[in-house]
């Protein structure tokens, strides 16, 4: 693609961003106001003048905690590989421990690399904007991880959606020195002019355009400095086939490009909140400091009165001098409200069912049904994430390593090789299967000898092993090998 194709879709697809703007910024200012994600704020500045109820925040924060300690748990393995369904019993057998070492090489992978700080900075993305970027590229030979990880702000990146219907076509800007460029693109071909401009001036910087377009195999890269020019300079051009901006939604309304979030369907009351606590700590200064009133006799001068412990206020001899205004009544309904629309904003941020367990004298079964509530209401939510996030983040994974010879050669496409999650969220899923097996396998065993003998053992062992995200290598196997 040409760059002036480039610009003209890149164009287009800001125009149908810019409906998205406003709410965004006003999502962000109440909900998380410590992302900028607006260029009209510097570093640093203070966002929070206006912010008197922190309940969204504190809920916000506590959501995007869960999420990645439910998908993406930096502690413990969240993927694994398994044998697909194309391939016979006893290649599989063989297959499987090559393929649980190749799992727990990338895990490592992950776990030495920032990938669990930048998530974390994308889930608070999606909880609040409903929509979130994370940048997955390959770090330099000998790196202590082969994996860099990057959160982009929604005000730096333009989406469009492919013919898959996801979001695949990205177009990224920002502003970056001729040494920062020469760094990124080592191989570019710059022209001179640029070196001359850089010696007058270090912190000159260029708006750099990067772009991902979806084709029918693979994707598109390209990079080039965005200047006045008919002839654009091309920083990089080449075919991949892993997209580095894996883009992904919360939940999606039909017509529609970019994400709902959590925090759009709260907002109305996040903001009423806001107020009303507002008009309490109004209400507190009054009750502390009092209205007053006295008569206008030429003698007490309202100005130089200072209403402080211990003050002295003089008055005219048969004067009513300053008195307080007794207020008609005392019910206040304020917390009433305000205890309703908090227990709003959790439960619509998935607090009260997500958050920590209070109660320590809960039960295994009652953890269970916790989990299976969890997994009832993440569903769909989950599945999206499954389909835009997960798999194209461990698919990157696998070509990157393949690639560096640090795992089989082998693909995965869901024949030879499959994608097993193992989060907990994922696990959650199939924890009614596995009560009820346990269940049944209770009740056989209640029937006598004759009952028992109908089961296979092994193949409930197994079964069980890979319900409950047991390593392959753990439940035995005849093993044998295979070339690969």
């Amino acid at each position: 693609m040409q760059t002036q194709e480039i610009i003209k879709s890149y164009n287009e697809a800001k125009e149908s961003r810019s409906n998205w703007e406003n709410l965004w910024q006003e999502c962000y200012d109440y909900a998380l106001p410590q992302r900028n994600n607006s260029s009209s704020l510097s570093k640093g500045q203070q966002r929070t003048n206006y912010i008197f109820d922190a309940t969204a925040m504190d809920s916000v924060d506590q959501l995007a905690a869960s999420l990645l300690g439910n998908l993406t748990p930096p502690w413990s393995q969240w993927f694994g590989f398994k044998p697909g369904s194309e391939i016979s019993q006893e290649q599989a057998e063989s297959l499987s421990p090559i393929l649980e070492n190749a799992a727990k090489s990338m895990h490592s992978h992950f776990d030495k690399s920032n990938f669990a700080i930048e998530m974390h900075q994308c889930f608070l993305d999606l909880i609040v904007a409903g929509t979130a970027c994370l940048y997955f590229e390959e770090a330099e030979p000998g790196s202590f991880s082969a994996f860099r990880f990057k959160a982009i702000p929604l005000n730096t990146i333009v989406m469009k959606e492919g013919n898959s219907n996801l979001l695949d076509n990205s177009f990224r800007t920002s502003k970056l020195t001729l040494e920062q460029i020469q760094a990124r693109w080592p191989y570019a071909n710059i022209e001179d002019s640029y070196f001359k401009k850089s010696e007058k001036d270090m912190d000159l910087k260029y708006e750099v355009m990067e772009s991902v377009t979806a084709l029918e195999q693979g994707y598109q890269y390209t990079a080039f400095i965005n200047e006045d020019k008919k002839e654009k300079i091309i920083l990089n051009d080449m075919r991949l086939n892993h997209t580095p901006f894996i883009n992904f939604r919360w939940m999606k309304s039909p017509g529609e490009i970019y994400g709902r979030s959590p925090v759009m369907k709260a907002l109305p009351d996040i903001k009423t909140a806001n107020k009303v606590v507002e008009l309490i700590l109004k209400n507190a200064s009054i009750a502390v400091t009092g209205i007053w009133q006295a008569d206008d006799d030429g003698v007490l001068n309202p100005a130089n009165i200072e209403l402080k412990p211990g003050t002295i206020i003089p008055k005219a001899v048969g004067s009513q001098g300053l008195k307080p205004l007794e207020m008609p009544g005392n019910f206040d309904l304020s917390q009433l409200v305000l205890q309703d629309l908090r227990s709003r904003i959790r439960h619509s941020l998935l607090t009260d069912k997500l958050g920590q367990i209070s109660d320590r004298t809960m039960t295994a079964t009652e953890v269970l049904e916790r989990s299976a509530e969890m997994a009832l209401l993440l569903g769909a939510i989950y599945g999206r994430l499954q389909t835009e996030l997960l798999t194209p983040l461990v698919k990157r994974a696998f070509a990157i390593l393949k690639r560096r010879g640090e795992i089989p050669n082998v693909n995965l496409d869901g024949r030879l090789v499959e994608l097993d999650y193992r989060s907990p969220l994922a696990r959650a899923q199939g924890q009614r299967n596995v009560q009820n097996i346990l269940f049944w396998l209770q009740t056989v065993q209640a029937m006598g000898t004759e009952a028992i003998e109908t089961v296979d053992m092994a193949g409930t062992a197994r079964y069980l092993g890979d319900a409950l995200g047991v390593p392959s290598d753990l439940i035995k196997n005849d093993i044998t090998t295979i070339n690969l």
